[in-house]
């Protein structure tokens, strides 16, 4: 419903969610959904296929958290073919079969497009290899390089399966401001009281502030501080990776509004400008900058 409200009010920007938990969501309804956005947008929907990292939503809606592998597996391949824009044979061990069905809305002139996120297995590379579909990973701890063999790996496979290269892009979260300073003092709070909620959830230890200035530095996941400051660690991102693509999670826990407001600003109009004349300086392909 949000997206469908923004592309009546937007002529510009892609419209696409951070992350679709195809695993207990049903993949008819998830093309159907986007399909009208598509429609109403002018061509400008796109979705984010995911496991997810939580699992909220299986209880929620009855599924067994034994059948995590599987659930993905065969709503995937369902996906798949219906964003193929053809009538339906499939069966499976999770729903009901499908004989023969075309699934409407339809896309006019275009496949729908669809990402496959991936939060750092292997096996979730090579699955979206298989289908061909461009791949984006979740980076929201740790260091970027160290997805570096994944992003080889599904360049391999992708050349092994036979389908041309798609875009590899990233998403991680960040905050822009001023200075680093200002940045991070006013990001910090909310994202330690957001860090700290989910780990009591999910039996994670405390956060620090010593977790958080590692995560700040260059060789971290969150993308915190000036714009040159975050259009520097962008350029290491492709340097290291060799992504064609960066989305910026801007908001976290209870920042305020004014202050999501001002890093989307910056971002647009400084860091973007920034990394593309870094870009153009140095001897990389081009990035493409969302928010």
């Amino acid at each position: 419903m949000f997206l469908a409200a923004a592309a009546a009010r937007t002529k510009h920007i892609r419209l696409g969610s951070a992350v679709t938990v195809l695993s207990s969501d049903d993949p008819i309804r998830v093309f159907q959904r986007f399909s009208t956005v598509d429609a109403i947008s002018n061509g400008r929907a796109e979705v984010m296929l995911g496991r997810g990292s939580f699992i909220e939503s299986f209880p929620l809606f009855g599924l067994d958290l034994a059948d995590y592998e599987v659930l993905f597996e065969e709503k995937l391949e369902l996906f798949d073919k219906a964003r193929a824009q053809q009538p339906i044979r499939w069966e499976g061990r999770t729903r009901p079969a499908i004989n023969g069905l075309s699934v409407y809305p339809p896309l006019e002139h275009h496949l729908l497009p669809a990402w496959i996120g991936v939060g750092g297995t292997p096996e979730s590379v090579l699955r979206c290899a298989e289908y061909g579909y461009p791949i984006i990973f979740a980076i929201i701890g740790g260091q970027p390089r160290s997805f570096a063999p994944l992003a080889n790996l599904y360049r391999e496979a992708m050349a092994k399966y036979g389908h041309p290269m798609q875009q590899m892009a990233t998403h991680s979260p960040g905050h822009i401001a001023e200075t680093d300073e200002e940045a991070r003092e006013e990001f910090f709070p909310h994202w330690l009281g957001l860090r700290n909620r989910l780990g009591a959830e999910r039996g994670w230890g405390p956060g620090s502030r010593g977790e958080f200035d590692a995560m700040c530095t260059p060789e971290g996941a969150l993308y915190v501080g000036s714009p040159e400051t975050v259009a520097q660690k962008i350029l290491l991102l492709k340097q290291n990776l060799g992504v064609d693509r960066f989305d910026l999670k801007y908001s976290s826990g209870t920042l305020p509004h004014k202050a999501m407001m001002r890093s989307i600003e910056l971002f647009g109009t400084v860091v973007a400008p920034r990394v593309a004349s870094l870009l153009d300086a140095a001897p990389t392909a081009d990035l493409n900058l969302k928010e």
